[in-house]
């Protein structure tokens, strides 16, 4: 096929994910590069071992009481000391490192930060609000909600608690703490909620949803880094940003998106706990279809996962699905630009019976089929 290229669901490189993400959490995506993840910034830090330990859930201390008049410094103050840098020592590259942010969510070590700042890491390390430095080991990511864990043994400064992201409403002031480009750590900039409930397309195939946009003032480096509100409590995880439409507009400017602590909190506490946040499994190559590239390849449908591979023993072989196959649907619902097909995919979970409405050589089909469950990386 022309105009998409192929995505693995986990088949041959046994990570098990429903389709290939190291491209959607790339530094450039969208039309013309126009959606920007907040890729850590390179910056040369000494390696340091990352230490493994094993995760518990013990109970958070209290915080300090929040102040009766809540302001921008009092949430500074409170969270703030919790903000760390996040350095990335990177697999086979000498001694190239990148630079992301975090934020501690735990007395016991646990930070949480974004999948894309962990990526590629050969072992990572945290450098506190203090300028101290601490190896971290991975305990586990999610790349779809683009969230990750790390952990240190060495006793932590602070932590900031996790806020109602639902309580939020356009106009509310909230705050961004990070490393901007790797050298200016434990950053604060101040804005607004501009919009809550955001969908973008992050990869062709699969939109980040229900994100919260800021005109607070975040840049590469800020990645994983927490929006806060006037309690100091985290709304969210900063992720992305958009710097222009691609399509010869100017620049755009204040406009910054953050994952919703609701859905943050929930897959983090999940990875806490168990090492990964359940995700469902197909077991395919596909490439996402769209009306430009249904015309050019003569293709029955406007929407739709074309099928290159499909595994022997996946889910989906067991299910009778076969290369070519077109799915044009999950239990009736139809895939289009606003509900494309992981999407549609991911609202459900391992062990679930769903319907795939298929196209093969010009039949209809419904087929059935039991999601597995991803496997581990």
């Amino acid at each position: 096929m022309n105009g998409s290229r192929a995505r693995s669901l986990g088949l041959l490189t046994g990570i098990g994910c429903l389709a290939a993400v190291a491209a959607m959490f790339g530094a450039a995506v969208g039309v013309g590069g126009a959606y920007l993840l907040l890729r850590p910034s390179l910056a040369a830090q000494p390696a340091a071992p990352a230490a493994v330990i094993a995760p518990s859930l013990a109970p958070q201390e209290s915080l300090p009481s929040i102040e009766a008049n809540p302001s921008v410094a009092g949430a500074v103050d409170r969270a703030g000391p919790a903000v760390v840098t996040v350095i990335n020592h990177l697999q086979g590259s000498g001694a190239a490192t990148a630079s992301g942010s975090g934020v501690i969510v735990s007395l016991e070590g646990y930070i949480v930060t974004n999948n894309h700042v962990v990526d590629g890491a050969a072992s990572l390390e945290v450098i506190f609000a203090d300028g101290s430095h601490a190896a971290a080991s991975l305990v586990g990511s999610d790349a779809f909600a683009d969230i990750a864990v790390v952990r240190v043994a060495s006793p932590v400064p602070s932590f900031a608690a996790w806020g109602d992201s639902s309580a939020l409403a356009p106009g509310d002031t909230v705050i961004a703490i990070g490393s901007p480009l790797g050298d200016f750590a434990n950053t604060v900039t101040a804005g607004v909620v501009s919009a809550i409930g955001r969908s973008i397309e992050s990869e062709p195939g699969f939109r980040m949803e229900d994100l919260i946009q800021t005109d607070a003032a975040i840049n590469h480096g800020n990645s994983g880094g927490p929006l806060v509100n006037l309690e100091g409590e985290i709304v969210g995880i900063n992720t992305l940003v958009v710097r222009g439409s691609g399509r010869g507009e100017g620049a755009a400017e204040g406009l910054g998106f953050a994952i919703e602590s609701a859905r943050a909190r929930t897959v983090a506490e999940a990875i806490i706990a168990r090492g990964s946040y359940p995700r469902p499994y197909l077991g395919v190559l596909w490439e996402w279809v769209t009306p430009d590239v249904a015309e050019q390849n003569g293709l029955p449908a406007t929407y739709g996962a074309y099928l290159s591979e499909v595994t022997a023993g996946s889910p989906a072989a067991e299910a009778g699905l076969r290369a070519g196959d077109l799915l044009t649907g999950i239990d009736g619902q139809a895939f289009d630009e606003d509900h494309p097909f992981l999407n549609r995919v991911l609202e459900h979970q391992p062990g679930d019976r769903v319907t795939l409405d298929t196209l093969r050589a010009g039949s209809s089909l419904q087929i059935e089929i039991v999601l597995g469950n991803r496997p581990a990386a």
